[in-house]
């Protein structure tokens, strides 16, 4: 019977046993198994400082400041909640192009008269429920419905998106004076840091607990690894699919709250190319595009990587454009390098 379960690096292990088919599958234990791809994160670490030392070197004035590293991490925690469940679909062997647009139908629809008459705390559920049942749909899709993961979500963002129009009429809508709670959470600070921040970090903690401290995070590495090697360990690949997509999508309603807190409103023009920028921080965080292994904390370096540069492209006064290059051809170097070290012998 084959055995699914998950290597010393991170990686889906698959393997058959002599037993025959009554035997049962055993996953490596957690303490066993060192979730930290530490060579990958050193890099990332050291592309940080690299990127603090040249905005150190152009801009001392304005970058080394607290009022900047402050707004670097307001801007990383929208884009980084997401990341974060972009992460756990990529693992388990898919990939989300919707969460963009189910964040922008997410914050259209808290913000509507109709959400906003019953007050913030059910604007804020409001947007977590349709983030997860836009992401229930996709999953459904993927899972049951059997279509590629690439095609259905790319059905969901265009729907999404469309229906954010639609119920916006193409207009912004403002968070209402009384609503103020919401805007509150990117105002008010602790210690320094807008409450915003301290939910990345929250929603960055708990991701990483239920990835490399649950059966859940266990059955997502065997799902991504060889989703037949899991069905014969007696993983139920379609009902974690659907689980992974679900809370992908409850990561963009927590992003939608973030971005109402952030800029007061709920807008159809929200998350324009968060999904690419999401897959690219997952990517250059270790992640592989193929499922099986991956980190949380790597693709929130790769967050944070990715904010710096644009920090930077901001304060050196050069173009939307020339961003937009230099990300892209981070992505091209970080895949290239992840075929170099899966061709590299082990």
């Amino acid at each position: 019977m084959s055995d699914a379960g998950v290597d010393e690096r991170g990686e889906a292990r698959v393997s058959v046993s002599k037993e025959g088919p009554g035997a049962g599958a055993a996953a490596v234990p957690w303490w066993r198994r060192p979730p930290l791809d530490d060579t990958r994160h050193l890099g990332l670490v050291l592309a940080l400082l690299l990127l603090c030392a040249v905005g150190g070197i152009t801009q001392p004035d304005n970058f080394l400041t607290t009022g900047n590293t402050v707004g670097i991490l307001v801007l990383a925690a929208t884009i980084g909640v997401i990341t974060v469940g972009q992460t756990f679909v990529i693992i388990g062997g898919g990939i989300d192009l919707s969460v963009g647009s189910v964040m922008a139908l997410a914050s259209v629809w808290a913000t509507t008269v109709a959400t906003q008459s019953y007050g913030p705390w059910v604007m804020a559920m409001c947007a977590i429920l349709v983030g997860t049942g836009a992401g229930v749909v996709s999953g459904l899709l993927i899972s049951y419905g059997r279509l590629v993961p690439f095609i259905a979500t790319l059905a969901m963002l265009v729907a999404a998106r469309g229906l954010a129009q639609r119920l916006s009429d193409r207009r912004t809508q403002l968070v209402q004076q009384e609503n103020n709670a919401i805007v509150e959470l990117s105002t008010t600070k602790v210690l320094g840091l807008p409450l915003v921040v301290y939910i990345f970090l929250a929603v960055g903690v708990a991701g990483w607990v239920l990835l490399n401290r649950t059966t859940f995070g266990r059955r997502t590495f065997a799902v991504g690894g060889n989703p037949e090697a899991a069905r014969l360990a007696g993983i139920d690949v379609r009902r974690h699919t659907l689980l992974l997509y679900a809370l992908s999508g409850f990561c963009c309603g927590v992003a939608a709250i973030i971005i109402m807190a952030r800029t007061t409103t709920g807008s159809s023009t929200h998350g324009d190319l968060y999904e690419l920028d999401a897959i690219a921080a997952v990517i250059i965080g270790g992640t592989l595009l193929t499922g099986g292994r991956g980190t949380v904390i790597g693709s929130i370096l790769g967050v944070l990587v990715f904010t710096l540069i644009t920090n930077l492209f901001i304060l050196n006064g050069l173009q939307t454009s020339d961003q937009l290059i230099a990300k892209g051809a981070i992505i091209v170097v970080a895949v290239l390098l992840q075929r170099r070290a899966l061709r590299s012998p082990t």
